[in-house]
């Protein structure tokens, strides 16, 4: 069975379940920035079941307390079922679901999926990326004083933060800078040359693992805000179109 086919039907899966909870499901609470649904964990409950059903041999991480398989199996599958919760909850329309395929570490397939407007952003190593079966590209902007530039900031963080501090300094220097609450979505921003770039520092697997794989093969480059080679595991990140404009970027945000 086709790994990139079966994230994409995935990611549809868990966006019908995100519609059909929009409207009725109650929120609780992790932490007072950082809300959870029932939407989430039905989500990924079907995520993981349609995936696992497939290759029940491969491991799973996902954001909901998803750990399962055996770690000796080479693949393993990365799961938002809701990237921009606290979007979802006050019912702020930049919101998706993200499953991204890793084998022996290196990530190789990627499916994000925007329901509301019905985008799915794909891609697989060596193939390129797609929108809705149309091929993506990244921006051509080389200039940071022309670029539109988004960032992700820790919840509940001081003005003191140097996330905060760095925000400020690509404010002053770029020609638009917003945070949008969608990591995910930001990613698929940048490989379809909607957004120039994006950084963050406080980003978990789950929120980067799909968005990595289709900035990259639509043409764009990811690395490290200090530009060192960019870890799954660690949350930071800086994704561009991969032009001049990356290495200004380094150099504002160090």
């Amino acid at each position: 069975m086709d790994f990139l086919e079966t994230a994409c039907e995935a990611a549809r899966i868990g966006g019908r379940i995100l519609d059909e909870w929009a409207h009725k499901f109650t929120a609780r609470e992790k932490n007072p920035s950082d809300l959870v649904t029932e939407a989430d964990v039905a989500s990924q409950k079907a995520i993981f079941e349609f995936i696992e059903a497939r290759f029940p041999d491969h491991r799973f991480l996902g954001e909901e307390g998803l750990t399962h398989g055996d770690e000796s199996c080479p693949y393993r599958w990365v799961i938002d079922p809701l990237d921009g919760t606290s979007n979802y909850v006050h019912r702020f329309p930049y919101y998706a679901v993200s499953i991204g395929l890793e084998l022996e570490d290196e990530l190789i397939v990627g499916a994000i999926y925007d329901p509301n407007r019905d985008e799915l952003f794909a891609a697989a190593k060596g193939q390129g990326a797609t929108l809705n079966g149309e091929p993506i590209t990244v921006s051509e902007r080389g200039e940071l004083g022309q670029a539109l530039c988004m960032a992700s900031l820790p919840v509940r963080t001081t003005r003191e933060h140097p996330a905060v501090q760095r925000f400020l300094r690509v404010l002053e220097a770029g020609q638009h800078v917003q945070r949008t609450g969608s990591a995910a979505l930001n990613l698929c921003g940048v490989a379809c040359g909607r957004i120039d770039a994006f950084w963050s520092q406080s980003l978990k697997p789950w929120d980067m693992a799909a968005g990595v794989v289709i900035v990259r093969e639509a043409g764009g480059l990811v690395t490290q805000i200090e530009d060192g080679t960019f870890d799954l595991e660690e949350p930071n990140l800086l994704a561009s179109n991969g032009t001049d404009l990356h290495g200004q970027l380094v150099n504002v945000l160090d």
